[in-house]
């Protein structure tokens, strides 16, 4: 990695964001980031608060004592990140720090990480407020009698129970900067709301004896996939690696006699699956005649995502003899493969006032085997609280008719962010846009889930906004971070405060 003075401004930035990469912090597993952003706080003698579900809150006042009134800014971000990982990688995300390194794309350097998601969503945002912090500590900037609560929110990724469970207490204020988006010259005001799922698939798994029945057991991979973030990115056209091998499995099972051991796949709910596998069994007479017809899919399938999936790989490996292996009944896997062929995960509709943004959509994002069950997981997402409704009640009815014994657990449910086109927040952004850049801002709502969403339940006087740095491939191992859109982004969120702080529209 690169002396610090080469990565650009604001280096306190860069210095952050490198600790906190060393930092394991997947979902459910932040209590060491927590614990590092808490001690930050502390060594610069500001307060902080953690509430029940562990969220934390910096809170930085200011010294002067004036009869002017305090505006009060939240700037926010979450401590989670995505770990997926290519699947060759040994990466050990509970103690393994990322191996960061640079590359050129574009004729721009960028960041990324060897093998594994870089967590930049959202690094970045986090990365920012302690530098936020640090500089108003030290004096080099001072907004007067701005008062700030910086916020860190948890499990934002999986499940995105830290800010729906929040402590409402925990934070105050004329305004809210989320620090999570991945656009550099956009600014988010609206977001899809959501339903996660997990749905367990009860399996009375028989067993069977290799050589009495004469089969042959088969290993069925895919992988290389694009994968991606399942709301930005679901409209691109990229395979569903479950979707694929489901499909495989599915007209195999129509023309031979088929047994399934396993079918595994995806790492993330909220993420593309970008690979699967599965060990199946079938008659020693057939495996022929199965590999021919696997070869002739894998060019169909090729075929299909030529322009896309440029490094998509299915594999088909003979294994060792297990002698005994326990597969699933004949109904219950008959059933499941019709459940997963008709499930219709992607996009399922668009906006009608905005062609290119999605409005419905939903990801099969896990498939798991278990000893005991097929844990099936999977993600809904809309920007109208009426067509999530219809797309729950849909996938509920699906999962009835099909014949399995099944439960169903709603995981998480966040609510749509309706855009307010008219608040003074975003006149404040679009004209320091334009004072910094002599450009126009992109002001949008997007198809991904935004904790604003959340925070506009219950802060209904609070104003708020999205910005960030430029991410792409999000929730994949081949996110990357432009380095230069750090430091445009930095001097914009300062720009934006000091206008803010010259205002007098927010009183809180």
């Amino acid at each position: 990695m690169q002396n610090l003075d080469e990565m650009g401004s604001p280096v306190e930035f860069w210095d952050y964001f490198f600790k906190i990469s060393k930092i394991p912090r997947c979902s459910q597993n932040e209590d060491q980031i927590r614990n590092f952003i808490k001690t930050e706080a502390e060594k610069c003698g500001y307060s902080t608060e953690i509430d029940n579900p562990k969220n934390l809150v910096i809170r930085i006042r200011p010294s002067i004592n004036n009869n002017k009134k305090k505006i009060r800014i939240v700037l926010q971000s979450h401590m989670d990140m995505v770990c997926e990982k290519e699947s060759n990688s040994q990466h050990d995300f509970s103690k393994d720090p990322l191996r960061l390194k640079i590359i050129e794309h574009h004729n721009e350097r960028w960041l990324t990480a060897d093998g594994t998601t870089l967590g930049a969503d959202n690094g970045v945002g986090i990365a920012y407020q302690l530098t936020f912090m640090k500089k108003i500590f030290s004096g080099e900037l001072n907004f007067g009698p701005l008062e700030f609560d910086l916020l860190f929110t948890t499990s934002e990724e999986y499940p995105p129970f830290g800010v729906t469970l929040m402590d409402r207490s925990l934070i105050g204020g004329g305004y809210l900067i989320n620090l999570d988006l991945e656009e550099e010259d956009k600014a988010v005001i609206g977001s899809a709301g959501g339903i996660m799922y997990k749905s367990k698939v009860k399996i009375n798994r028989i067993s069977l004896n290799q050589d009495e029945y004469n089969l042959m057991p088969i290993k069925l991979s895919i992988s290389g996939l694009v994968g991606g973030h399942s709301g930005l990115d679901i409209h691109k056209g990229r395979a569903n690696a479950i979707k694929l091998l489901i499909q495989v499995l599915w007209k195999l099972n129509n023309k031979y006699e088929l047994y399934i051991n396993s079918i595994d796949g995806g790492a993330s709910i909220n993420s593309i699956p970008g690979a699967s596998q599965a060990i199946i069994l079938t008659k020693i007479q057939d495996v022929d005649g199965i590999f021919n017809e696997i070869k002739e899919m894998i060019t169909d399938i090729k075929n299909n995502f030529k322009d896309i999936e440029s490094n998509l790989k299915i594999s088909i490996d003979q294994l060792e003899n297990f002698k005994e292996i326990s597969v699933f009944p004949e109904m219950t896997k008959n059933s499941l493969l019709d459940l997963l062929y008709v499930y219709p995960s992607g996009p399922i509709s668009f906006h009608p006032k905005d062609k290119e943004l999605v409005l419905t959509s939903t990801n099969l994002g896990i498939l798991k085997s278990t000893e005991d069950f097929v844990e099936i997981e999977f993600f809904h997402r809309s920007m109208s609280d009426y067509e999530l409704e219809i797309i729950d009640e849909k996938i509920k009815l699906l999962f009835r008719y099909i014949d399995l014994d099944s439960e169903m657990i709603q995981l998480a449910k966040s609510p749509c962010w309706t855009p307010d086109y008219d608040s003074n927040l975003i006149i404040f952004a679009k004209n320091t846009f334009i004072e910094l850049y002599n450009k126009d801002i992109e002001i949008l709502a997007v198809h991904a889930g935004c904790e604003c969403g959340e925070f506009r339940q219950y802060y209904l006087d609070m104003e708020m906004i999205a910005i960030g740095a430029t991410i792409e491939n999000v929730h994949t191992p081949n996110e990357r971070l432009k380095i230069s859109s750090v430091e445009r982004i930095w001097k914009f969120l300062i720009a934006l405060i000091k206008n803010i702080s010259q205002s007098k529209n927010k009183n809180i």
